[in-house]
């Protein structure tokens, strides 16, 4: 059976390819414009909406904040601005309660931080081992973090109430006198602490126990065969494996006591509270911020506040950074 064959031209060469029609050639840039822009652009738009949330309501209020507190603003009238530049900060800097907010800021993170965190861990560390009804407790260690703030402070205001609280009974019951946690500076320091601890140790404990997870069991076997006991398998293995999921937890436990507010505020049970006590004993810088804006409405004097605690924790940053910049120098 006869088939037929294209012959080459004289030169040699195979035919080329039909040609092009009109519409082609714009077609295919068109398409190979638009899989650029899909490549390319797909990305931004997914992350589009975060950047729109983050300057409508992070960074617009930021910079509003900075120009409100180079301003004489009271609350009732917003629109009447005064400039007074930096006097609102130097006013800070020479007032004793800014400086009482501030170091009973620093005390009641200090006092509530370390437990909380030393707390987490171990109870992470004791989730982590195999044992009945672990979801059970894992989920019961997150049930304070969900509990609103009011309620949680509500229970406790009542738990250290002088007079029928059951701290105080309990104390009386072992023959020492009662306690006026709220009156005194120490003791309410002590009972706001111990709120925040009931609250976020569960939290804590559940970032803990996730990154312990991701230890590789390798390494606690490893530990085990050179003869390493259980402590110092948590010491030596399971601490350096978390470290970095500690200090996240370090700067935010910081974050949070900077701007501690709602636990004093309703720890205080009326007016007391927005002044963090009869003597400012337990005000924090958030109650103070509140005090300057929604009792002395003084905005501008608020947002001087409130700039001076967002600077505090740029300098705890900055440390954190350089400390860690020296370790790893070091070793």
């Amino acid at each position: 059976m006869a088939t037929s064959t294209t012959k080459a031209p004289a030169g040699g060469k195979p035919p080329g390819p039909p040609p092009k029609t009109d519409g082609e050639g714009p077609a295919r840039r068109r398409g190979a414009l638009l899989h650029r822009l899909d490549v390319r652009g797909a990305p931004y738009a997914f992350v589009a909406p975060f950047f729109v949330v983050f300057a409508a309501f992070s960074f617009y209020p930021l910079v509003y904040t900075s120009w409100i507190s180079l301003h004489r603003v009271e609350l009732a009238t917003l629109d009447v601005m005064e400039w007074v530049a930096f006097d609102n900060y130097v006013d800070l800097w020479n007032d004793s309660r800014f400086w009482n907010a501030l170091a009973n800021t620093l005390t009641i993170g200090v006092i509530s931080t370390v437990p909380q965190l030393l707390m987490a861990l171990g109870l992470a560390h004791l989730l982590n081992y195999r044992m009945r009804a672990s979801l059970f407790f894992r989920v019961a260690s997150l049930v304070p973090y969900a509990t609103s703030v009011a309620a949680a402070a509500l229970v406790f205001t009542m738990i250290f109430e002088r007079d029928f609280g059951m701290i105080n009974w309990a104390l009386g019951a072992v023959g020492v006198d009662p306690v006026n946690w709220e009156a005194d500076k120490w003791p309410a320091q002590v009972a706001i602490s111990t709120i925040v601890i009931w609250r976020w140790t569960g939290y804590n404990a559940l970032l803990y126990l996730a990154a312990m997870q991701a230890i590789p069991a390798e390494r606690y076997e490893a530990a085990a065969i050179d003869g390493a006991s259980r402590w110092k398998q948590f010491t030596h293995v399971t601490v350096p494996g978390i470290r970095s999921t500690i200090v996240f937890t370090i700067v935010l436990s910081t974050i949070g006591a900077t701007q501690l507010f709602g636990e004093p505020l309703i720890f205080g049970q009326g007016p007391n509270g927005v002044t963090g006590g009869a003597d400012n004993q337990y005000q924090t810088l958030g109650l103070l911020l509140y005090e300057e804006g929604w009792k002395n409405y003084q905005m501008g004097r608020s947002a001087t506040v409130a700039w001076a605690m967002f600077l505090l924790l740029v300098l705890v940053f900055v440390a954190q950074r350089l400390i860690k910049r020296l370790r790893s120098r070091t070793s």
